[in-house]
């Protein structure tokens, strides 16, 4: 028998590393993320991420702030981060990201908009994705 968490679109192929404005109080060490206390992000190869949700198109100047979305939002789902006090930052480094990478000032604000309007589930411990069992 196999488990599983559906909903994966993307799988890192190599390690990212990114500075952000959330810095914890102790350093953070999953199997796939880390984010130290001076706010490097790292995220390990082999990570799975749904690229951007909803309505989003999957264009290359949303990807890069989808996967550090996704993966500082995964740190507040496990408690790794305290989501009321981080959540607005990580959505705020997502635009960030996004224009850094070209995306225009008026579709990252939509972006931005997007996430703080619907996005509180999938940081939330309950938003987790159930776990699959296959013979």
């Amino acid at each position: 028998m196999i488990s599983y968490r559906a909903g994966y679109e993307y799988q890192l192929a190599r390690p990212y590393t990114v500075g952000v404005e959330i810095k914890p109080a102790e350093n953070v060490w999953t199997d796939y993320i880390r984010l130290d206390t001076n706010g490097l992000l790292t995220i390990e190869r082999g990570y799975s991420w749904d690229g951007p949700s909803g309505p989003a198109i999957d264009t290359p100047n949303f990807m890069r702030g989808s996967l550090v979305h996704d993966a500082l939002y995964q740190l507040m789902r496990e408690g790794y981060i305290d989501r009321e006090r981080h959540r607005k930052t990580a959505d705020q480094i997502l635009k960030r990201i996004c224009r850094e990478d070209g995306m225009s000032a008026i579709r990252a604000q939509w972006v931005y908009l997007g996430v703080r309007i619907g996005g509180a589930m999938s940081a939330d411990p309950k938003g987790e994705r159930p776990v699959i069992s296959a013979p």
